[in-house]
């Protein structure tokens, strides 16, 4: 009875996050809201300098496969852990953004642009808030999400992890 109490209790602090902070859905997994753009604009690319959201994932979701033509730079603010997982020619790393330096998780994390990456939340019944800073700004025309079939042809030997994080 104790553990359905503090389900209850976990859903709803999850639900008045996301309502107090205005979040939607966000294509990739989870759910965001832009909270800031930068009036400043890079013209020879056409984007605003910088970008932030609030970004959170919970339990049962995935942050799938994606990348982006930008630097984005995660910052942990509440929440269980969460496992930021890349794809490169030096293959799959398992970054942990959270505030427990002694379990080697790291309160920031960048994530160099054109990476390939998701990520998920390390504990089960928990979420993860963070925010994310992306420059030059992000813009849905660089973001592309990444198929599954795709990431098995460039790394077949990461099979098990594209299986969880990919999109059909």
């Amino acid at each position: 009875m104790v553990q359905f109490f503090k389900m209850v209790q976990l859903n709803n602090k999850i639900e008045l996050l996301i309502q107090e902070l205005n979040l939607i859905p966000h294509p990739e997994g989870g759910f965001y809201r832009e909270t800031y753009r930068s009036k400043e604009v890079l013209n020879d690319i056409n984007r605003n300098l910088v970008t932030t959201i609030y970004f959170l994932l919970r339990s049962e979701d995935i942050s799938h496969f994606h990348r982006i033509k930008s630097d984005e730079h995660w910052f942990f603010h509440a929440g269980s852990p969460l496992v930021v997982h890349t794809l490169d020619k030096n293959g799959h790393h398992k970054h942990l953004v959270g505030l427990d330096l002694n379990k080697r998780e790291t309160p920031h994390f960048i994530v160099p642009k054109n990476t390939i990456f998701g990520s998920q939340v390390l504990e089960k019944n928990s979420y993860s808030l963070v925010s994310c800073l992306v420059s030059p700004g992000f813009d849905f025309a660089d973001f592309e999400l990444i198929k599954r079939a795709e990431l098995l042809k460039e790394f077949p030997q990461h099979r098990e992890i594209i299986e969880i994080m990919g999109m059909k």
